[in-house]
């Protein structure tokens, strides 16, 4: 999907909500030098991320993607490469552990591409890089954006074990048009991520987060985002995210609307009612966004 594909149809020229100011290149020199000498993927360029220069620039965050950069599934609305993935790369986690203590971040961010083709669709990776990171830069939290591990539970239970802060798992999208947005995945199996991630945090580890997201303007309601965000409250999920979508070309889902900010304040709101612990919710969120805020941080009222 890269130099070839056509630029994205939009309805109308983007708002002025979601005009991004960017820094001087120098500003995200030395993240991105970082990241090209550890031979590391991140999400913030595979995704095309609206807030990659704030993150690299001055947060000087990346959030680091495992497993390559070519996907086994086929979602509608994402910029990483699909097709068949190259070898696991043994080494890796200790590369992302590197960059985050070269970096000294307070906190990171992990995620990975979906590897459907490795049987524990790469768990142990994700432990083996939570570990590492531990040992390397002691103090610094930890969240792992992961996949639905096909709804393994023991897949779960060994990235769980390995003491994540936060653990996310986004849901994308509301019931009604999983099938045109994510036709590789299920809705309730997503839930039942989250619902067991939730009950391993009382049982096991108090202090953990479980975090989802969704994506708005692929042509939901503004009553299936709240009814998706009840789903998320009876599953016990801790923090919500909500974004706007854009679509990475015209090879992409369509954008149906912008969402403006009183809506997303809305949500925000709501679930805040509804009882999560923080509600990001804007045009720019993304799931990785001011990640460390979502740990030990209260509810913004």
């Amino acid at each position: 999907m890269g130099a070839m594909a056509r630029p994205p149809v939009l309805p109308g020229p983007r708002p002025s909500w979601l005009k991004v100011k960017v820094p001087a290149p120098e500003v995200t020199a030395e993240v991105e030098a970082l990241v090209r000498s550890k031979k590391l993927v991140t999400v913030c360029e595979e995704a095309r991320c609206p807030n990659l220069h704030e993150c690299w620039g001055v947060h000087r965050t990346a959030t680091f993607m495992l497993l390559g950069d070519v996907c086994t599934r086929h979602c509608g609305f994402c910029n990483v490469g699909k097709g068949r993935p190259g070898e696991v790369d043994p080494l890796e986690p200790q590369r992302v552990a590197e960059a985050v203590a070269s970096l000294g971040l307070a906190f990171a961010v992990v995620t990975s591409v979906n590897r459907d083709d490795l049987p524990d669709g790469g768990a142990a990776h994700f432990a083996q890089t939570i570990q590492w990171i531990r040992t390397l830069l002691p103090g610094c939290g930890v969240e792992v954006l992961i996949p639905d591990f096909r709804g393994r539970e023991g897949d779960l239970h060994a990235v769980l074990q390995a003491g994540p802060d936060v653990l996310n798992h986004n849901v994308e999208t509301v019931a009604r048009l999983y099938r045109r947005v994510r036709p590789d995945a299920d809705y309730a199996q997503s839930l039942e991520v989250l619902r067991r991630s939730a009950a391993w945090r009382d049982a096991h580890a108090p202090g953990l987060r479980v975090k989802s997201g969704i994506m708005v303007g692929l042509g939901e309601t503004p009553e299936e985002v709240l009814e998706l965000m009840g789903h998320w409250r009876e599953a016990s999920v801790d923090v919500a995210t909500l974004g706007q979508y854009l679509p990475p070309s015209a090879l992409h889902l369509p954008l149906h609307r912008y969402v403006d900010p009183e809506e997303f304040e809305m949500y925000r709101r709501k679930g805040l009612e509804m009882g999560f612990r923080r509600v990001e919710s804007g045009p720019l969120v993304r799931s990785s966004y001011h990640a460390g805020d979502s740990y030990g941080a209260p509810a913004r009222g």
